[in-house]
This record gives structure tokens, C-alpha cells and sequence, in this order.
């Protein structure tokens, strides 16, 4: 069977040789990856536990990259104005995120938001940091039950500051109400560096600050509660909510997403890099003495977690929508 050789076929020709030998370069500059600074968005204001965690990871992830990593600070609306930032960015490596578990699932949960948890590719998470109500040590709330006792005689009047609606310590300020029959009034703040503050300076009665953030706080703050499953080594006299006599837990897990569809040699690069990091002698001191737990889940089993996760957070909407908490 003979070819008629004309101008289109050897254009046609031409072109799909230019491209096979433009496949090779294009594997090779995923291969070199990174060759610009990569950013690091965190959802939250400078000083928080998660503004803490990816500043940690930054460094780190620069060491095993060989590449700059930038942290970049865009808070407001709990965290979603950074997620819906990330799910719309390039997936090319170049821009990553830290999340923020239940606001992660929350959000899209409680309204309409500019992301699905659908939007992003799961690296890896890892830490975890259980949710804590603390209170100025010289203040008058001493003890959960004191804040139970007090809250029902005077309903409505003492504040609680929380990083937003449907984050971590919110969500244990509703589930509180509910079991407690108690209410507080609620007071949002864009991070926990400036709900820090507020506490330290007697702006409000309250602070949902996780176990990480309110101990380096030091004696001027006192853990009445917690959110672990059993109490933290970070903080041994605060008891859980469970040991209060609360059944339910709460705590903020954090990891690092980007937008979804990465290419493949990026991926690999990016969560073998992860991996490293979670038995990294050197990063393991970091994250404990931040006074924050190690919760190391590769991708794909981190978002399985997140499925599950998911489906108890809508169950919760649905017996008690947290917005109007």
C-alpha cells in the first residue's frame, strides 16, 4: 500500500515530530520542579497554630525541594477566602495550601463557598491539634463547670472568641451549648493571634485557642477544657470534654493540599517530600515544640479520613446547623 507524500502530510508529519519532541522537555521541566519560589497559603492571620505549622513546613519543605517556599497569610471568612483562592490557582505546584480541619469540610457544609472539597489534591496531613477553651487566669471563669454554672444563670453574656464560624473551636462551642443547654455569645476573630490578644487584654471572657496556641501563652491563660480524646501531654490538668461529662470531641488537623490535577512527577515530588518531613528527626522536635501532635496521613488515606469526616459534619448540620449557634 503506497503513502501519497503531500504538503499537508508533511505538515501533519512535522508537527506531531515538533510534539513528541516537546513531550521530553516537558517532563523534564516537571522533573526540575521547582524552579520558582513555591507559595504556602494559610487561611488565618500571622501567629495562629496554623500560621505556626506551615511556617514549619515551609522551611522544611524548602530543604527537601531545593526550592524557596513563600507563606502567605490571606485571612477572613474562617479560612474560605484562602481555600477558594487555592481551588482556583494553576495546578502546576506552585501554589499549595494549609488546611484546616472541620473548616476545610465545614464551610462548604454551612454555605456556599468558591470551593468543594472535591476542588483540591490531598497531599498529606500532619498534625493535630485538640480544641481548648481558655480563659485569663486571673479572670473569674476558673473551671468548665464554673463557665456551665455561670453561663446558665446569666445566658448570653459571657463572650467566646473563635477563628470563625465553623472552625474547630466553634464547632466545640455548639456542641457545648447543645449538651450543656447553656449559651454563649460568640465573637469571631480572623486568627488567633489577635483572639490571643484580646484574651490577654480582658476583651472577652473566652478563647477557643487550640491546645498549641494557648499554652505558649504560659500562666497568664487557663485551659479549662479540651477537645482530645484524652488529655494532652502539652496540658495534663485541663480535662477533656469527655471527662467533663460532654460525649464529643473536637480538634483542628492540618495538612497540605493543592489544587487538584497536579502533574504526576510534581505529585510524586511534593508527597514523597511530605513523607520525608514525618520522620524527620528535626521537624518531629518542631511540631512538639509547638506543643502540637504529629497526625501524619498520606493523600489518598487522608482523604478517605475526610470522607468520613464529612458525612459526620453534615449529620451534625442537620441536628444542629453550627451557623446559627
Amino acid at each position: 500500500m503506497s503513502i501519497a507524500i503531500t504538503r499537508r502530510n508533511m505538515l501533519t508529519t512535522g508537527l506531531a515530530g515538533g510534539a513528541s519532541l516537546a513531550m521530553p522537555a516537558l517532563v523534564r521541566a516537571d522533573e526540575r520542579y521547582p524552579v520558582r519560589p513555591i507559595e504556602l497559603v494559610v487561611g488565618f492571620a500571622a501567629g495562629g497554630g496554623t500560621d505556626t505549622t506551615a511556617r514549619t513546613v515551609a522551611r522544611y519543605l524548602e530543604a527537601e525541594l531545593g526550592g524557596q517556599v513563600i507563606v502567605n497569610n490571606r485571612p477572613g471568612a474562617s479560612g474560605e477566602l484562602a481555600l477558594s483562592g487555592i481551588a482556583r490557582a494553576a495546578p502546576d505546584g506552585y501554589t499549595l495550601g494549609v488546611t484546616n480541619y472541620p473548616g476545610l469540610l465545614s464551610l462548604p457544609v454551612e454555605r456556599s463557598v468558591g470551593y468543594t472539597p472535591d476542588s483540591f489534591q490531598y497531599l498529606a496531613n500532619l498534625v493535630s491539634d485538640p480544641s481548648a477553651f481558655s480563659a485569663a487566669s486571673d479572670g473569674p471563669i476558673s473551671s468548665i463547670a464554673d463557665l456551665v454554672a455561670k453561663a446558665k444563670a446569666k445566658p448570653a453574656t459571657i463572650t467566646f472568641g473563635s477563628t470563625g464560624v465553623g472552625t474547630d473551636e466553634h464547632l466545640a462551642l455548639s456542641l457545648l451549648e447543645q449538651a450543656a443547654g447553656i449559651k454563649l455569645s460568640h465573637v469571631p476573630y480572623r486568627g488567633a493571634g489577635p483572639l490571643g490578644t484580646d484574651l490577654l487584654g480582658r476583651h472577652i471572657d473566652l478563647a477557643g485557642l487550640n491546645v498549641g496556641e494557648a499554652v505558649p501563652l504560659g500562666d497568664k491563660v487557663r485551659i479549662i477544657v479540651q477537645g482530645g480524646a484524652k488529655r494532652s501531654r502539652f496540658a495534663p490538668d485541663a480535662p477533656t470534654f469527655r471527662e467533663a461529662g460532654f460525649p464529643f470531641e473536637m480538634r483542628s488537623e492540618r495538612g497540605i493540599v493543592a489544587p487538584r490535577g497536579l502533574p504526576p512527577a510534581v505529585a510524586k515530588r511534593l508527597t514523597e517530600a511530605l513523607a520525608t518531613l514525618a520522620i524527620k528527626p528535626d521537624f518531629l522536635r518542631q511540631i512538639e515544640s509547638q506543643y502540637t501532635e504529629l497526625f501524619y496521613l498520606p493523600g489518598e488515606a487522608w482523604e478517605a479520613h475526610l470522607k468520613q469526616e464529612d458525612e459526620v459534619l453534615r449529620r451534625l448540620w442537620k441536628e444542629r446547623p453550627w451557623s446559627n449557634a
